[in-house]
C-alpha cells in the first residue's frame, strides 16, 4: 500500500498492484458501474473492519502480488486504524479502467485507486494522500527527446502525463535496452530558467540509497568481516545491546526489512525542522530511542519496510569500517564503477549541478540533510551514475564490487513481499524486475532492470510528485 500522508513515509518503498493487460472494449458507463459496485463493497468491508472480506474481493493478478496474511497485516496495522470512511466521491474514472474516489475520514482524506479486472476482481487497491487535480501546463514542457525512433515517442508518452503537470519541474529519463543507453531531458532544473536537465544533472535519490548500504554489506560479507547472520547486538553498545528486543535482529533483517523495528523512531521529532525532518537525528538520539525500544513482529518473520533498520545498518558499517557513509559509498561502488556525482554531501562543484528541489504542490522546499539515518536515503545522484550503476547491477563483473552487487540479487525473503539485500522483485505484466524507488519532499526517483529482458529504467525528478507510473509505464511499453 503506498500512503504518504506522514512527512517520513517519502522515503518508502511503494507496493505495487499492476493490473494487467488493456482494458476492454465495452460502454464506460457499464464498467463505471461496475468499479463503483466493488467500492461499494469495499466501503462496507472496510466500515465493518473485515479485512478477511476486503481481499475476498481481489483477483488473481492482486493475489499474486500480494498474499492474504500480508493483506491482512497491511489492513489491521495501517488501514483499518484510519477508523470509518465518513464520506467518498468520484473523483476520475481514466482510461475507462482507473477509478479514483475521494475518502473522508475522521482524522485525514485521502484518495483511493481502483481497478478491476475482466472477471471484475480488484486488480488494484491504492490509498494515496488527497490533492486537488493538478492543471496541466500551458505550453508543454520542452526536451532534449528527438522523436525519432518507436522507443522515444513511448518514453514521451509516459514522461508527458507528468512533466506537463503544472506541479512537476524537471525529469531525467534513462533507458539501457539491448547494451545501448538512451537518455532524455525534460522542463527545467528550476523554474523559469529553460535548462533541461541532463545526463549530469543531480537529484536527491531517497530510498535508491539502501541499496548502496545493502551494496557495502554485500561486500563485508564477501570480504569475511561480517555474516548476514551476524546479530546486530555484537556492534551495538553495551547499554544499547542489553535491549532484549534486539537479541534476534540480524544485519540480515535490518537490509530487507524483516527486522520488526518501526518504520521510523519515535524520537524523531519533526517539529524541530518540519521541512527538513532527518537533519538533527544524530547517533545519540538513535542509541536512546533503541535502548528501550520494542519489535513489532519476530525478527525475519514478517515484511514491513524500515527506514529506521537500513539507517541503523549503514550507522553499524560505519563503525565496522571506521569511515563514514560518504567514503564507504565512494570506496566500495563509485570509484570501482567510475560514478563520480554520487555522494551525501555535495562539493561546490557538485552542488552547482544540483536541481532545484520542489514539493509535490511544485513549491519551492529545502533539500534534505542526514545524520544518523543517512544510509536509509541521503544521496545524490545523476542519471549518467545511475545507468552506471544500473548496468554494473544487470551484467556484475567478477571482481570484489561486481561480486558485491550480485550477493544483493539474492532472494532472502518471499512471504510477505520478495526481496533480495534492499531490492524489492516486483512483476510488470508478468516479468520481474529488481527495483528500487525514492523521494524526498522534493524529489522522486525510480530504478529497475530485469537482466532476461537486457532492459533497465531510471527516472529521476525534482518533485516530491511520484515518478512511479512513469517508470512503469515505460517498463511496460519496452519489454
Amino acid at each position: 500500500m503506498q500512503m504518504k500522508f506522514k512527512y517520513f513515509r517519502r522515503l518508502s518503498i511503494v507496493v505495487f498492484f499492476f493490473w494487467i493487460g488493456s482494458t476492454s472494449v465495452i460502454a464506460q458507463s457499464l464498467q463505471q458501474r461496475k468499479t463503483d459496485s466493488v467500492f461499494a463493497l469495499v466501503k462496507t468491508y472496510f466500515n465493518h473492519k473485515r479485512a478477511d472480506s476486503l481481499y475476498s474481493l481481489a483477483g488473481e493478478s492482486f493475489r499474486k502480488q500480494l498474499s492474504e496474511d500480508a493483506f491482512r497485516t497491511v489492513a489491521n496495522q495501517q488501514l483499518i486504524p484510519l477508523g470509518e470512511m465518513k464520506g467518498s466521491s468520484l473523483i476520475s474514472f481514466v482510461n475507462n479502467k482507473v477509478a479514483t474516489y475521494k475518502v473522508i475520514f475522521s482524522s485525514v482524506t485521502l484518495q483511493l485507486l481502483l481497478s478491476i479486472d475482466r472477471e471484475d476482481k480488484m486488480d488494484m487497491l491504492l490509498f494515496q494522500p488527497f490533492k486537488e487535480a493538478t492543471a496541466q501546463r500551458i505550453t508543454k514542457a520542452t526536451t532534449s527527446n528527438k522523436m525519432l525512433t518507436a522507443m522515444d515517442k513511448k518514453v514521451d508518452s509516459a514522461a508527458r502525463a507528468y512533466v506537463d503537470q503544472e506541479n512537476t519541474a524537471g525529469l531525467s529519463i534513462g533507458v539501457l535496452k539491448d547494451g545501448k543507453i538512451t537518455t532524455y531531458g525534460y522542463g527545467e532544473t528550476t523554474k523559469g530558467n529553460s535548462k533541461l536537465p541532463d545526463a549530469n544533472t543531480l537529484f536527491e535519490i531517497g530510498s535508491i540509497s539502501k541499496t548502496f548500504t545493502s551494496t557495502i554489506l554485500a561486500y563485508y560479507v564477501n570480504e569475511g568481516k561480517v555474516k548476514l547472520t551476524d546479530p546486530i547486538t555484537k556492534y551495538l553498545p553495551d547499554s544499547v545491546a542489553a535491549n532484549p528486543a534486539l537479541k534476534a535482529v540480524t544485519l540480515l533483517t535490518l537490509s530487507n526489512h524483516t527486522s520488526g523495528l518501526a518504520r521510523m523512531p519515535d524520537n524523531l521529532n519533526p517539529a524541530t525542522d518540519p521541512l527538513n525532518p532527518y537533519k538533527l537525528y544524530d547517533k545519540k538520539l538513535l542509541f536512546a530511542y533503541l535502548k528501550t525500544c520494542k519489535v513489532n513482529s519476530v525478527p525475519g518473520e514478517q515484511y514491513a519496510y524500515s527506514n529506521l533498520a537500513v539507517g541503523l545498518l549503514g550507522e553499524i558499517l560505519m563503525q565496522i569500517s571506521g569511515k563514514t557513509y560518504d567514503q564507504l559509498v565512494a570506496d566500495i561502488i563509485c570509484k570501482p564503477f567510475g560514478m563520480k556525482s554520487t555522494a551525501q554531501h555535495l562539493t561546490p562543484a557538485l552542488q552547482a549541478r544540483f536541481a532545484t528541489v520542489y514539493n509535490g504542490e511544485g513549491n519551492l522546499t529545502p533539500a534534505w540533510d542526514f545524520d544518523a539515518l543517512a544510509p536509509c536515503g541521503a544521496l545524490h545522484s545523476s542519471l549518467s551514475d545511475l545507468m552506471i550503476y544500473a548496468k554494473a547491477n544487470m551484467t556484475p563483473s567478477g571482481n570484489k564490487p561486481g561480486k558485491a552487487l550480485e550477493l544483493t540479487h539474492q532472494i532472502t525473503f518471499k512471504k510477505d513481499a520478495k526481496l533480495g539485500l534492499a531490492w524489492h522483485i516486483i512483476t510488470v505484466n508478468g516479468v520481474e524486475y529488481i527495483f528500487h524507488n525514492g523521494g524526498t519532499f522534493g524529489s522522486s526517483t525510480f530504478l529497475a532492470f530485469n537482466k532476461e529482458k537486457n532492459l533497465a529504467v531510471v527516472v529521476l525528478s525534482n518533485c516530491g510528485e511520484t515518478v512511479d507510473a512513469v517508470g512503469v509505464n515505460i517498463l511496460k511499453m519496452l519489454q
